[in-house]
């Protein structure tokens, strides 16, 4: 009997999505609308995530040596550092392999490198390039870099470590990231509300039109679940609907955007995303829509039933 009667209210409530047409039109529109400003947040934030973590890639600690360090103290320093546990590589750059990169770098400009000839000595120490596992670890590290004071004539042989100016420039970035996700946030809870408030006023008006079927249902005994179901479906089917539509819309924008996030954010490709995560996004959408629909033809029928 109740799979029977399921199966009853998921019918009627078919029938009313394809017989209201207007009012189901109206809600489809406005919670397309919520869902793809939900699923554009869900790109943005993607977006700004990936540009983050390409430059916390590029981040690392330069320690540089004062000219008279001697090597086995650096050595000896290296292997402390890589011992860490937040140390993920030490990369070791000797004397005569940074004067190297100098003229590399430099190679077009004459004056520089005849400034470097009129030298009698090298005028670069040696430096480590050193990567964290993680970017907040970094601060533990200079720290340690800091304090290291261990040389053969017992003066410290660390004359910089630049981990500070990029320090403020990532704090910066995830302010900015986090920030946004609250916004964010803020926004999708106004949309949905919007999308409760008039999908809940859509379904009002279904029940009015239909209060003269439903009293009959009521006067021959159908219960709750009986009366109230179809409506639920129908909203259900409202979301489901949106999403799907929603879900369409973004394979034309993202192809289209595509070109734009790679020049704007180095490398962010928007639209191999949403191929990749498509999955995750459909769920998020579906469920989204589902919720949505549900809820306000929930809240909208147990209201003006009064039952």
């Amino acid at each position: 009997m109740f799979w029977m009667n399921t199966k009853r209210i998921v019918k009627y409530g078919f029938i009313n999505f394809w017989r209201n047409g207007f009012v189901t039109l109206a809600s489809i529109l406005i919670m397309t609308v919520t869902l793809f400003i939900m699923g554009s947040l869900i790109f943005l934030g993607a977006i700004l995530d990936s540009s983050l973590n390409q430059i916390k890639n590029k981040v690392d600690i330069n320690v540089y040596f004062v000219t008279t360090a001697p090597e086995e103290d650096i050595i000896s320093l290296k292997s402390s550092l890589e011992q860490l546990s937040e140390v993920s590589s030490v990369e070791y750059v000797s004397r005569e392999q940074a004067i190297e990169e100098f003229k590399k770098r430099h190679e077009n400009d004459q004056l520089i490198l005849q400034a470097l000839q009129e030298l009698d000595d090298n005028p670069l120490g040696a430096h480590f390039n050193i990567r964290a596992k993680e970017t907040s670890q970094y601060e533990s590290i200079a720290t340690f870099l800091e304090n290291y004071q261990t040389s053969s004539g017992g003066v410290s042989i660390v004359d910089k470590v630049n981990f500070f100016q990029n320090k403020i420039a990532i704090e910066k970035l995830s302010n900015i990231i986090l920030s946004i996700d609250k916004l964010s946030f803020g926004v999708i809870i106004v949309f949905m509300i919007i999308s409760i408030l008039i999908i809940f006023n859509t379904i009002r008006l279904a029940i009015y039109t239909s209060r003269e079927e439903i009293s009959v249902m009521k006067l021959v005994g159908a219960g709750n679940f009986y009366v109230r179901g179809p409506f639920v479906i129908e909203g259900i089917m409202y979301g489901v609907s949106s999403a799907l539509i929603a879900l369409a819309l973004f394979y034309p924008v993202t192809i289209w955007m595509a070109p734009l996030t790679e020049d704007f954010f180095g490398g962010a490709n928007i639209f191999n995303y949403y191929v990749n995560n498509f999955a995750q996004i459909f769920v998020v959408l579906i469920l989204s829509g589902v919720f949505l629909g549900g809820v306000s033809s929930y809240l909208a029928v147990k209201k003006y039933l009064k039952i």
